[in-house]
């Protein structure tokens, strides 16, 4: 599969998606895309202290916090960054999740949850190296579209009536 056809079958994916499949991914997801691991290679003068803690706890609470909460934490990230321009790989990862989350609790537009979606392939990718005319060579990229595929057409729904 190329790259741009990766791209449209995620599109469709998220466009065809549950509510609750959708939500499930975006979860699953950015708390994949916020690990500390993506922020072993950053150095610390990328971002000032108040930006760090914010991070930290954006990153510790992405899965409770609402979007006003998430957006305060951006904010105070975006006032300290230090960096020129130029930072981290991991670092622009974890901080692109968190505002594709952040806006889809704010917005709730599908397009938040693609973006998430090809920022996670985008990280495999950054790992492995894919071959843009076979993208899905990798294990690693094959187990990540797989992923991707089982939330977003998972019915999460329960197959029970709820009891009135």
């Amino acid at each position: 599969m190329r790259y741009d056809e990766l791209e449209a079958a995620i599109r469709q994916l998220v466009v065809a998606a549950r509510e609750d499949a959708l939500r499930a991914f975006g979860l699953d997801t950015v708390t994949r895309l916020v690990r500390s691991e993506l922020l072993d290679t950053a150095a610390d003068d990328e971002l000032d202290e108040d930006a760090w803690a914010a991070l930290a706890t954006a990153r510790e609470n992405v899965r409770t916090a609402s979007a006003t909460e998430l957006r305060a934490q951006l904010e105070r990230i975006d006032a300290g960054v230090l960096a020129d321009g130029n930072l981290d790989q991991g670092l622009l990862i974890v901080i692109t999740a968190l505002e594709h989350w952040t806006t889809y609790l704010e917005e709730n537009q599908r397009g938040e949850l693609y973006e998430l979606a090809i920022r996670s392939v985008e990280e495999v990718d950054f790992q492995v190296s894919a071959d843009l005319d076979d993208f899905l060579a990798t294990p690693e990229m094959t187990a990540e579209y797989a992923r991707i595929t089982r939330l977003l057409t998972t019915d999460l729904r329960s197959p029970f009536p709820e009891a009135t």
